[in-house]
């Protein structure tokens, strides 16, 4: 029983506050990644302006787990650099604009990209339908299958609707990371 608990001991503290798991945030260009980031780390609406590099923040999304969040800029210029961040990557948090039907294609080969690299082999993905609050967004589940997600049986999966602007799906899509990177982890 002893040696159990320490165990169990051992696994919550190496993925607690003190060892912040690597989040990469990605997505295409105005899909809200960067309002998504700082509702979480100041739960407040910040006006964004397009992410030239890359914003990097250390945020307790839920109690007793941390995350260093890298959002990278999603313009397509910037995305052809996202390789080189995805080394010791623990989850992708994949942002969409479920109300851009237009790029849903664009969306979908460049997750398909990400996840395909070795890098990235084993790494939990959540993927936020954001801007659910506007009349015409496409619903999670028609994002996911635009993305492909049903078929993705390789890896742990996640999606779920949210309005980035009031913050409504944002801590339940970070609690739901937490768990894929909690399970995901190699002991």
């Amino acid at each position: 029983m002893g040696l159990w608990l320490s165990k169990l001991y051992d696994v919550f503290s190496e993925f607690s506050e003190s060892t912040p798991a690597r989040i990469l945030m990605l997505g295409l260009d105005a899909a809200g990644k960067t309002t998504i980031l700082y509702k979480i780390k100041l739960n407040e609406r910040v006006h964004a302006i397009p992410t030239i590099g890359f914003n990097v923040e250390t945020v307790s999304p839920v109690k007793g787990i941390s995350f260093t969040v890298w959002d990278i800029g999603g313009q397509e210029k910037i995305r052809r650099l996202w390789q080189y961040y995805y080394r010791n990557t623990e989850g992708l948090l994949y942002i969409v604009d479920s109300n851009d039907r237009e790029r849903l294609l664009e969306a979908k080969d460049e997750l398909d990209g990400i996840i395909n690299s070795d890098e990235m082999r084993d790494v939990p993905v959540v993927v936020v339908a954001n801007k659910q609050d506007l009349p015409q967004s496409m619903s999670p589940s028609e994002v996911a299958d635009g993305l492909g997600l049903p078929k993705m049986t390789n890896r742990k999966w996640y999606i779920h609707g949210a309005c980035a602007t009031t913050g409504e799906g944002i801590f339940e899509s970070m609690k739901e990371m937490a768990n894929l990177v909690k399970n995901n982890k190699k002991y």
